[in-house]
């Protein structure tokens, strides 16, 4: 088998997006000079190839029956060996993958995926849900442990189809593979959309994102995909798990909610009814600036209160705003907007600014009258691209593409996220800088900066998502560098869950979250209860192991089955 099976536009392997994208001169003229800014003494040297890789041959032979939907091809098994983490990244520069999947299986059915789980059964395999590879926590990386007899890395990517649509209900039945574009593409003859708009929105896929629990474009009321969901379809080693399709339910535990978030732990996301809206026709926008940090909280905490439910309400801290080229380093920004399909926004956009002016904002108020006459451009998605608001929106999209440059260049550049109630928030938001940002200063012996953005808010608490760079190695030395970032990540989780947050709002557990944050957050009789629901639904631990609870201690029969 030479030829990958995979019918999509071929990806960078070794970093963000697709093989015939990348920084534009302007962007690496910008990126080189923060990595110089940064102490980088080199430039990134050439891009890795798939030839340099070692790939162990696989360890179990493809049946007959599968053979026409398993791959081995390197791009195929590199491709699908890591998410898209810092980590990932760095022992993609490494040339490193001593865990590579086995197969990486392209199913085309539910029939075929239910010939794979049988197969992994019978040999002693591990199934790992793939997505759109997008994960930033360990999620979809083959190192499972245990004694498997193989790993084999299942791509949904041909389940792909919007497969009906009920306008009346405004819902549509929608597979577990289809990326962001294709399904949005597959609704807009229906002037309808799902409306969720992650950052990875162009390589992630519906599954995934349920699988996760991500979070999308809207900062209130519609935060996380779960708010989306009206009924899933799961494929589990023990059988299909269908929910109820309803508006709602009071009818005991919700199914849905043990599948949402589950993680790739219990099954195959194969397709769900999705809720939907009507695409957007009015739009509104604004920048508003802030003296200091205390006072545009403050600010933003009346506007979530207010039940204004704007669709942005994205605040970045003086560093943040500097670090994204729209502030001084002195004043905060809160880039605002508000949009609807039903009604103009002039008095929904008033009161908010009128809160926001109580708390010592100031704002261009002829670039909002532009905005709330529609005379502004706006792109498909509906986000205003001029002034302040548009510039750090641009910089957010192609923020992943920088890492392609900055993490050969040897610097360190990642990401945390988390929530907290209002009356924590000061306390955590000052000892994340000083417990992270003293982290940074040992961990690499140079000067470093971190920032911090709203990503979400609600009425009773924000989602400060954290952004820090360091130099990682002068020299290149990949390992000291990925060595630096594990410590860093261990200091990042501690401390969001010490001062009370969540050790993610919207990336997922997977591995790299466990340690010093999930284990210690979900409570112990939880997690017992969890781990026993997957036992029940996976007898042989075949899903994604060790990503939520423990990579099953089990002695494998021939047969895979589990035995005392």
């Amino acid at each position: 088998m030479t030829n990958t099976l995979a019918h999509r536009r071929e990806l960078c392997f070794w970093g963000w997006g697709y093989t015939d994208q990348g920084l534009t001169p302007e962007e690496e003229t910008h990126v080189a000079r923060l990595a110089s800014g940064l102490g980088a003494e080199h430039k990134p040297g050439p891009a890795p190839r798939l030839e340099e890789f070692d790939l162990a041959a696989p360890r179990i032979a493809a049946p007959d029956n599968l053979s026409p939907i398993l791959s081995c091809t390197p791009y195929d098994r590199i491709t699908h060996g890591y998410g898209k983490s810092f980590g990932d990244l760095v022992r993609m520069q490494m040339r490193e993958m001593p865990n590579p999947p086995d197969w990486v299986a392209f199913p085309r059915n539910e029939e075929d995926i239910a010939a794979l789980m049988e197969f992994a059964a019978s040999s002693g395999a591990a199934l790992i849900p793939f997505g759109g590879g997008t994960s930033v926590c360990g999620g979809v990386e083959p190192d499972v442990g245990g004694d498997y007899g193989a790993v084999i890395s299942v791509d949904l990517q041909y389940l792909n189809r919007v497969l009906e649509v009920d306008k009346t209900s405004r819902a549509a039945l929608i597979e577990g593979g289809a990326l962001g574009p294709e399904l949005e593409a597959d609704l807009k003859p229906h002037n309808l959309t799902l409306r969720h708009y992650p950052q990875s929105f162009e390589f992630s896929t519906l599954g995934g994102w349920i699988a996760t629990r991500a979070g999308g474009h809207f900062a209130s009321n519609y935060t996380h995909v779960d708010d989306f969901v009206e009924s899933v379809r799961m494929l589990t080693p023990a059988g299909v798990m269908v929910s109820r399709r309803l508006p709602g339910s009071g009818a005991g535990p919700s199914p849905d909610r043990m599948m949402i978030g589950s993680e790739g732990t219990l099954g195959f996301i194969t397709r769900a009814w999705m809720r939907l809206q009507d695409r957007p026709r009015f739009r509104a926008s604004a920048s508003v600036s802030f003296p200091g940090m205390e006072q545009a909280w403050s600010a933003v905490r009346a506007i979530s209160q207010a039940a204004l439910f704007p669709s942005n309400c994205r605040l970045l801290d003086p560093a943040e705003a500097m670090m994204n080229g729209v502030g001084d380093g002195d004043t905060a920004l809160l880039v605002l907007a508000f949009e609807s399909a039903d009604h103009p926004l002039q008095a929904w956009m008033a009161r908010a600014l009128e809160l926001a002016g109580d708390h010592g904002g100031s704002w261009d108020q002829a670039a909002v009258d532009r905005s709330l006459s529609g005379s502004d451009s706006a792109d498909e998605d509906g986000e205003h691209r001029q002034g302040a608001a548009g510039q750090w929106r641009n910089q957010f999209l192609r923020a992943p593409y920088y890492r392609n440059y900055l993490t050969p260049a040897g610097v360190i550049v990642d990401t945390f996220e988390t929530s907290i109630t209002w009356d924590r928030f000061e306390d955590l938001y000052q000892g994340v800088r000083e417990r992270v940002g003293r982290s940074l200063k040992e961990v690499t012996g140079t000067d470093c900066m971190l920032s911090c953005r709203f990503t979400h808010i609600y009425p009773d608490g924000p989602a400060p998502y954290f952004t820090f760079y360091a130099m990682g190695s002068r020299e290149g030395d990949m390992a000291s560098m990925l060595s630096r970032w594990r410590e860093i990540k261990l200091a990042a989780n501690e401390a969001v869950v010490g001062l009370g947050g969540t050790v993610t709002h919207h990336h997922a557990v997977g591995r790299d979250h466990r340690p010093g944050g999930y284990d210690d957050q979900a409570p112990p009789l939880f997690r017992r209860a969890f781990a026993g629901a997957r036992r029940e639904l996976d007898p042989t631990g075949m899903m994604n192991p060790g990503v939520l609870v423990d990579t099953p201690d089990r002695r494998a029969t021939a047969r895979g089955v589990l035995v005392d």
